[in-house]
């Protein structure tokens, strides 16, 4: 298929898909009795103001000198939640120094050792939640994966729970996009769920906002659902927030802006989704997140 850029995408092309989703969702208007919305985020005991999150990226160095540094100032300057995923110790200590409230995402390694040695060293570093990026498991060929060198592997149920049970900190898991592996979540005591494909880590996966709903309505509010791949404006965070997420990470959307002015950057950049979600909370009769409902959507 090919858009109007003249940009061609493959037919399976899980990103494409995922953004084809988003903008065939459509939103109801409502004014009558409609207030000014907050867009606070009350999330494992702490205050944000706004339930756009970074994404769990790692390596960001090209991108900006002490890329993932930067990002935390950014984050922390706009009162947003600050994830990271891969990274030396060094680099978790730099972004916890910032003031940034931080969630450490670590790879399912092979050796679980390796696991608990960076879950202890996330919780040194004052991490206010931890957790996993599962879909990174398993490779295109069915074996598997091996990230810059190191080997990785499926996680089972029981190692799921031992992970949880070595923390007192919150454990998230991320790469859920089922309603299989959001019930073995929950049943494993986990306190968080990542509903993502990892920006189309696998063709033809299904958008993480279509099976959204169902994944919500097996956590049942249990633990908080959020919601990754594509986010990049206030309105795709309404959407998501409107089917169930309780918030979502942004990625690839504040690149460019960390690349051309660091933490100013990505501040005004979360800062500016967060104006856009409050204009249509605004529109649409919500007065703050927990109001807003999947009511005002329609289909395409």
């Amino acid at each position: 298929m090919e858009q109007n850029t003249g940009q061609k995408y493959r037919a399976g092309d899980s990103n494409q898909i995922t953004r084809e989703y988003f903008d065939s969702l459509l939103v109801e208007v409502r004014h009558i009795d409609s207030v000014i919305p907050s867009t606070k985020l009350e999330l494992y005991g702490e205050t944000f103001s706004t339930p756009v999150m970074t994404a769990a990226l790692s390596h960001l160095n090209g991108t900006r000198p002490n890329g993932m540094a930067e990002m935390a100032r950014g984050a922390f300057k706009a009162g947003a939640v600050m994830w990271t995923g891969m990274g030396e110790e060094a680099e978790l200590e730099a972004i916890t120094a910032t003031g940034a409230k931080t969630i450490k995402i670590i790879k399912p390694h092979a050796d679980n050792d390796v696991i608990f040695k960076k879950i202890e060293h996330a919780e040194k570093c004052r991490v206010f939640a931890l957790g996993m990026d599962i879909d990174h498991s398993f490779n295109n060929s069915g074996q598997y994966d091996n990230v810059l060198g190191l080997p990785m592997t499926g996680k089972t149920f029981d190692e799921i729970k031992s992970f949880v049970k070595a923390t007192k900190l919150p454990f998230i898991i991320k790469g859920v996009l089922s309603e299989q592996d959001a019930y073995k979540c929950a049943e494993a005591g986990v306190r968080g769920i990542v509903v993502s494909h990892h920006h189309g880590i696998m063709d033809f996966a299904v958008p993480p906002l279509m099976i959204l709903p169902k994944i919500v309505k097996v956590i049942n509010k249990s633990i908080p659902v959020f919601a990754d791949c594509g986010v990049s404006s206030g309105m795709d965070v309404f959407k998501a927030l409107a089917l169930g997420a309780d918030a979502v990470s942004v990625g690839r959307a504040l690149m460019p802006l960390l690349a051309e002015s660091g933490a100013e950057g990505v501040e005004q950049k979360i800062n500016g989704m967060t104006r856009e979600l409050a204009g249509v909370m605004a529109r649409t009769c919500f007065k703050d997140l927990a109001s807003i409902d999947s009511s005002v959507i329609w289909k395409r």
